[in-house]
């Protein structure tokens, strides 16, 4: 195929998790409208970004996958003709919970599902309270629309988890994220901060060359029953294979972006800059230490 178009649903998220279905569907119903074949929710798109505190509680919101929204979405796939990737709060087992990418095409069903690898334990990102790390590996699936690598935000951080999907033969990464800015700093480090995240996603595009879209949240949400909270950044982009942002989305509001790809490009960047055949995969195998003591 030589052109896809992606449509990015950057939202703000409401406490009400029918709310954001809602605007989930209304963005997508957008994105496709204006062309969009395949479409990107953000991470955990259904509730506000839960992982702020390490609360029993929120464990009822996690379901089972095919389940609610894997039903809801495929409908409007089809419907539209579309490919939609959407995170979801998987709920595997009692006791046994991920945070889940699924791929859902409009023309041959449920595609799979990709669980996040890479966990976070920060200050307002304890994920590691609620998500055990995923064990399906790094996966690409062939959509109607191209063939698509699913990770999901911490996973941008990692080179390797780019590399090894790339290498599965992903024409495009996507990441469903949920990032912003802790309020004590933002001033002194926010731009620093949103530069490196841009910069590592656009640096996966340039080394593998293939397209990445990173599809985030936005908006100010509070810390439940605590003063601050995450202020959501926004700014979902595309990248090229040449590092080129294609659409950036505004800083702090919903927005629904597309780009159309010409897959095409692949190739030729390829050849130009010639990295995979350049790598030396014989000398690599220290790469699986923890860390190479002295």
């Amino acid at each position: 195929m030589g052109q896809v178009t992606v449509g990015l649903v950057q939202m703000v998220c409401d406490p009400d998790p029918q709310v954001n279905d809602q605007r989930a569907v209304a963005g997508i119903r957008q994105a496709a409208s204006q062309g969009a074949q395949i479409v990107c929710l953000p991470e955990l798109f259904r509730t506000p970004y839960f992982c702020q505190t390490e609360d029993y509680s929120a464990f009822a919101l996690a379901e089972p996958i095919p389940g609610h929204s894997t039903e809801l979405l495929q409908k409007l796939a089809t419907e539209l003709d579309i490919v939609i990737i959407a995170s979801l709060f998987e709920k595997r087992a009692e006791g046994i919970y991920h945070n889940t990418a699924v791929v859902l095409d409009g023309r041959t069903g449920y595609l799979g599902k990709y669980r996040k690898m890479h966990i976070p334990d920060d200050p307002l990102y304890y994920e590691k309270f609620y998500f055990t790390p995923g064990d399906l590996g790094y996966q690409v699936f062939r959509s109607t629309y191209g063939r698509v690598g699913t990770l999901v935000c911490w996973d941008q951080w990692f080179p390797e988890a780019a590399r090894l999907t790339a290498l599965r033969g992903a024409q495009i990464l996507f990441y469903p994220t949920a990032i912003g800015w802790h309020p004590w700093e933002k001033q002194e480090r926010g731009q620093a901060q949103w530069e490196a995240w841009e910069i590592i996603q656009r640096s996966h595009a340039i080394a593998n060359g293939c397209f990445v879209v990173a599809v985030n949240r936005a908006g100010w949400e509070p810390t439940p029953g605590a003063a601050g909270g995450i202020e959501f950044w926004g700014q979902s982009f595309v990248s090229g294979p040449d590092g080129q942002v294609l659409v950036r989305a505004p800083v702090d509001e919903a927005a629904v972006l597309t780009a159309t790809l010409d897959l095409s490009t692949i190739e030729p960047q390829r050849q130009g800059w010639p990295f995979w055949r350049d790598r030396r995969i014989d000398s690599y195998q220290n790469l699986t230490q923890r860390f190479i003591d002295p």
